[in-house]
This record gives structure tokens, C-alpha cells and sequence, in this order.
């Protein structure tokens, strides 16, 4: 683990979370995406070496969509960059860790990102990070 690389917060509506951050900061996000395959958006912002996530759901199937439902608006998740995503799961696998991916997936902000099991980790969700290298 390098660095914490984001903290992800999960919230009803991006478009007034993004006036919050925006005054709290005191910046405006320095990018926006839609992730298709996991039904959000988001809206990143800089904060030092590290970064908040902020996720809406965009579709009522989605996991940002159920964790609204069960637990209400907030921290989602902590993300933690890494230089070898494949070596670092299995580092972690050996360590007794339970992985919600069998392989690393394409995230948000250009990265590719595996989870593990909240039940791994005090109750928090983990999300590892690698930078995508573009060619």
C-alpha cells in the first residue's frame, strides 16, 4: 500500500454534494465520470496528496443505490493506491482477507480496482487502486 488515494462518500444527489465539497475544499471537482458497470457517477476533488470521491447512484439497482437505502448517506469507502494490483490481492488473499473480485476492473478516474469484503476489515470497505498506464 503506497498511499490512501481517496475516500469514497456515497450521497443522494451529486449535483448538491459537489456545492458542499466545493465550499468545504474550497475547489471545484476536478472531474466528473460515469461508471457504467458499477451504476454511478462521480465527482472527484482534490484534497492534498489524496482525493474524495463522491458517488451517486444511477440506477436504483446500483451498490451506492443499496448502501443509501440500508446505511443513509456517507463514507462509502477507503481507497488505497497500489503499484501491482495482481500481486498486492494476492498478498492479501494469503493474508486471510476475502476479495469481492477474482481480477482487478476498470474504475473511475483511470484506474483499475478490486474490493474486499467489509467483513475483512472492521467493517470498511477496501478498494485497492492502480494507475492506468496510457500508451
Amino acid at each position: 500500500m503506497e498511499k490512501i488515494e481517496h475516500i469514497g462518500i456515497a450521497v443522494k444527489s451529486i449535483v448538491e454534494a459537489n456545492k458542499i465539497y466545493e465550499a468545504l475544499l474550497g475547489s471545484a471537482p476536478y472531474k466528473s465520470e460515469k461508471v457504467e458497470s458499477e451504476g454511478v457517477e462521480t465527482s472527484f476533488f482534490r484534497c492534498g496528496e489524496s482525493k474524495i470521491e463522491l458517488l451517486e447512484a444511477s440506477n436504483p439497482e446500483s451498490p451506492i443505490a443499496k448502501f443509501i437505502e440500508k446505511r443513509g448517506e456517507g463514507i462509502h469507502h477507503i481507497a488505497f493506491a497500489v503499484s501491482d494490483i495482481f500481486s498486492e490481492m494476492e498478498r492479501l488473499k494469503n493474508e486471510g482477507f476475502i476479495l469481492l473480485n477474482e481480477a482487478p476492473k476498470k474504475g473511475a478516474d483511470n484506474k483499475m480496482v478490486a474490493f474486499l469484503h467489509p467483513k475483512s476489515a472492521n467493517g470498511v470497505l477496501v478498494e485497492l487502486c492502480q494507475e492506468i498506464e496510457n500508451k
